[in-house]
């Protein structure tokens, strides 16, 4: 096996659902030691949060977040096994963790207390609202980040009633921009000697990644309004109806735009100072789109695709996820692995979305049964003197 990156770093994942999960499995995946600490009896709620199980107890989504990562099971309020996290801190690089704010300094669990233990260590917190400001206390879950952060209002079709976006967007951004914290303050460590307090929250990770839609706020004056699959700085970029069905065009420049028009036959629409520039087509997007969906509706979505692919114009089928990851691309790209595991046998996961190839990840370890390392971990704090004899596993 080559030797991962992240090879020697130890991650304590005190956090459960996704962000935080999501934020360590990456961390995992690099090639770090991730100890999953989690409550005795039910563990991550996750592991019992679908509606659905493959063959053992957990559920896919806590299969999905958690490969790469031991489980031992602590009770944080019971003194005798935060004495057991202390020793594991001792030997740690990273803690996460996403309880809301307070909850950590009342378990005795903060960065406050745990840095002394380890200066070195890079505490990340990671909550609905950040550690503070007026809304900090709130509870945080993505829907209501979305809600929150505009997204939630600038998502789905005109007119229709409110439409989340599908994707855990600010769940997983969160996770994401906290791996770039986190790894930010390893490489600061390595010049000052000393860890550091990393907060994220899921409301900052939603508004981080709406970079259109302030552009537009601040550009215009007016908040941005939902579009549906349409772009808010270039048009025609959305999807279109053939004959046969719905797919997506790509014309972003005027380049793109010039070949388009051409390819269907349609050059005079250049010659209309509404679609003359990519501004203006912005500006007149509706109006355009319905002028060119007479033409668009006397061919069958292949033969768009091909016409317009053949011209170097972007456009795609719109698939669902099944036809997505049974695609040549995803198969070629490895998007869809199998993972062994002791209850489940063999199933299916997502693989890794950015190859690395000097150090390709690999799954070492599948998701963790419920405290299945949890021995071990005591073991080894034991014979590294961190930890006394008598120290038992949580009831």
């Amino acid at each position: 096996m080559a030797h991962l990156p992240l090879a020697g770093l130890r991650v304590l994942d005190i956090s459960q659902v996704m962000a935080g999960p999501f934020c360590c499995m990456l961390l995992g995946d690099m090639g770090a030691d991730v100890i999953k600490i989690e409550p005795p009896r039910t563990g991550d709620s996750t592991r019992h949060s679908m509606g659905f199980r493959l063959k053992g107890e957990d559920s896919p989504g806590f299969l999905a977040l958690n490969r790469n990562k031991r489980s031992i099971c602590l009770n944080l309020k019971d003194q005798a096994e935060r004495e057991v996290l202390y020793a594991l801190v001792k030997t740690a690089d990273v803690l996460v963790e996403n309880a809301r704010p307070g909850v950590a300094q009342r378990l005795g669990i903060d960065y406050a207390t745990l840095s002394e233990l380890n200066p070195r260590l890079v505490y990340a917190s990671i909550s609905g609202f950040g550690q503070t400001g007026p809304w900090a206390m709130r509870p945080g879950f993505d829907l209501i980040a979305q809600a929150m952060s505009g997204v939630l209002s600038s998502n789905g079709f005109p007119g229709m009633e409110p439409a989340k976006n599908s994707i855990a967007v600010a769940d997983l951004g969160a996770g994401l921009f906290s791996v770039y914290g986190i790894l930010s303050a390893i490489i600061g460590r390595e010049k000052t000697g000393k860890g550091q307090y990393i907060d994220a929250s899921l409301l900052e990770a939603a508004l981080g990644l709406s970079i259109w839609e302030t552009a537009e706020l601040w550009g215009t004056g007016k908040p941005p309004q939902p579009i549906g699959s349409a772009n808010r700085m270039s048009a025609p970029y959305q999807a279109v109806e053939a004959s046969d069905g719905w797919f997506v065009i790509g014309a972003a420049n005027q380049g793109l735009w010039l070949k388009m028009i051409d390819v269907m036959g349609r050059a005079e629409l250049q010659d209309d100072p509404r679609w003359s520039d990519n501004a203006s087509r912005v500006q007149n997007r509706q109006e355009l789109i319905d002028a060119m969906a007479p033409t668009f509706k006397t061919r069958t979505k292949q033969e768009w695709i091909d016409t317009l692919l053949g011209a170097g114009v972007p456009a795609a089928p719109i698939l669902d996820y099944g036809e997505a990851i049974a695609s040549e691309q995803a198969e070629a790209r490895e998007m869809m692995m199998m993972v062994e595991h002791p209850v489940e046998g063999e199933f299916r996961s997502l693989g890794f979305p950015v190859k690395m190839r000097g150090t390709p990840q690999e799954v070492r370890l599948p998701p963790p049964l419920l405290d299945e390392h949890g021995d071990a971990i005591r073991e080894e704090l034991m014979e590294r003197g961190l930890l006394s004899k008598g120290a038992e596993a949580a009831e």
